[in-house]
């Protein structure tokens, strides 16, 4: 009579207390970057109120000899209003690219559930300072300049805190999946934050960025009270970050005298007893200790270009569609929302192709070679007819934001434990801030330059935006390589376990 053997009661409730606390992280980190990204949208979607074209609103009231400007918002009344416009945006991505550098050396040294929140905090404090001039009157440029620079500052709390929290709790098994879903953080906070600053954009502007900034105090409180940074902390066994076992990587080890149970069983056995084995606490690496891991630098530097071409769209589609398709400020920011649809899609799609090939390179390299020529269609003929731009938007931000996705989470994840660190977790949060700290200054010269070529014709910005998906392939090449390699040597291995 077969006899059923019940599971331990203690063993029972740890792998319940596990999940739960996963499924908590995962869903409080998701809110939490949601919410720094709602925040961040506004700005886009103001900027065709602050310099509307004054002409369909009527003649001035005021009786003033200028009747396309009157409407306007000084300082960006003037027909310099892109250039200021584009100040904007270059103030707050500076700041925030030249931040986290910084944020990932101290989000190693000091406790992620008290950076976070307090970032978020301050995040919306200076988000909602924005609003405020709109009620306040004011019309200095340096005033917005200053509160974009600040909150480019404290927002640098966020990425590398998220991460890092997921990373502690998910192996690397089904990461690029996860943390594909997972980084849809980011287009639905796009999404939000554009439906939310187009409610008001028209009646009261100042509304658009108040709001938002509530909403991140809010979550960021949240995350305070219940954020859980280390399995350990909640008696919960960390997860494997390196599973890979002989029998796994060359089908010919199953010929060996070693046993398979006996390695798989050991295995078990380490990761069970590790969270109780006393061990002596790791030193957080160094900057240039995580630039030697191998991968690093090449994924900063395609990341830079990549999310340049992702953030021009993040600030500029908006007002793009304004100018091209001569919709209104509400219709155009909706619209826009569409571009982050893709990209929700794309994340997911790059998670789980480059999970299945092991090739998070090569998927990254593939969507942007094919990314360049949609660039290219949508410029000229993505304001043909209201199907065919919403179809070239999906399709346009699903290959852009896709190895941008990748990039920040999965790859940045799998680098911050690599097999080189030894083990040591302490990692994460450094190597994700240089890699998002190099993208940053991509993110911080795409605006600026569409900026200051947009007055030329937006063909030309698309031009931009095409070299810097070409270059940012380019840069992964070497990586790229050793990927394919790695699967012709996998595959040789395979046919001559076959054959023999």
């Amino acid at each position: 009579i077969p006899v059923s053997i019940p599971v331990p009661p203690t063993l029972s409730s740890s792998l319940a207390s596990s999940c739960s606390y996963r499924g908590l992280t995962l869903v409080l980190t998701f809110l939490c970057y949601t919410s720094y990204h709602l925040s961040r949208k506004p700005i886009s979607i103001v900027k065709s109120q602050l310099h509307p074209n004054c002409s369909f609103l009527g003649p001035n009231p005021h009786n003033d000899s200028n009747s396309s400007t009157w409407c306007s918002w000084a300082p960006f009344d003037g027909d310099n209003y892109k250039e200021l416009f584009g100040a904007l945006d270059n103030a707050f991505l500076v700041a925030y690219a030249i931040g986290m550098f910084i944020s990932g050396i101290f989000g190693e040294r000091l406790p992620l559930r008290y950076y976070l929140s307090g970032g978020m905090v301050l995040s919306g404090l200076f988000t909602a300072l924005f609003g405020f001039g709109y009620f306040w009157a004011i019309h200095v440029l340096w005033y917005y300049i200053i509160v974009q620079v600040c909150n480019g500052l404290v927002q640098t709390t966020g990425w590398p805190a998220v991460v890092a929290c997921v990373g502690n709790w998910f192996g690397k098994g089904k990461r690029g999946l996860i943390m594909g879903i997972w980084n849809s953080h980011t287009s639905v906070g796009n999404i939000l934050g554009s439906l939310i600053a187009g409610a008001w954009v028209s009646s009261a502007w100042g509304l658009s960025f108040i709001v938002p900034g509530i909403i991140i105090t809010t979550v960021g409180i949240i995350c305070f009270f219940f954020l859980v940074e280390y399995p350990e902390d909640v008696d919960c066994s960390p997860p494997l970050h390196h599973v890979m076992t002989t029998s796994e990587k060359d089908p010919e080890a199953v010929t060996s005298n070693e046993d398979p149970l006996s390695l798989s069983g050991q295995s078990s056995v380490d990761h069970s007893d590790s969270p109780k084995e006393p061990a002596e606490e790791p030193e957080a690496i160094s900057f240039f200790g995580a630039l030697r891991i191998p991968g690093v630098v090449e994924f900063s530097l395609c990341l830079l270009f990549a999310k340049l071409v992702s953030y021009t769209f993040l600030y500029w589609l908006p007002l793009y569609i304004v100018n091209v398709a001569h919709f209104g400020a509400k219709k155009a920011g909706d619209l826009s929302t569409l571009f982050d649809v893709g990209g929700i899609l794309g994340g997911i799609l790059a998670g789980l192709i480059s999970d299945y090939t092991g090739g998070r390179a090569t998927t990254c390299c593939v969507m942007l070679v094919v990314a360049a020529p949609m660039l290219f269609l949508y410029n000229h003929i993505g304001q043909n007819g209201i199907g065919t731009s919403i179809a070239m938007l999906i399709i346009c931000g699903a290959l852009v934001n896709g190895p941008y996705a990748l990039i920040t989470t999965a790859v940045s994840a799998d680098l911050g434990t690599h097999e080189s660190l030894k083990g040591n977790a302490k990692a994460l949060s450094t190597v994700t801030a240089i890699i998002d700290g190099t993208g940053s200054i991509g993110a911080a010269l795409g605006p600026l330059l569409a900026g200051l070529i947009s007055p030329t014709g937006w063909n030309n910005v698309f031009y931009m935006l095409i070299a810097a998906d070409v270059l940012a392939c380019l840069l992964l090449a070497r990586v790229v390589v050793k990927e394919v390699q790695g699967w012709c040597g996998y595959m040789a291995r395979k046919r001559g376990y076959v054959r023999a």
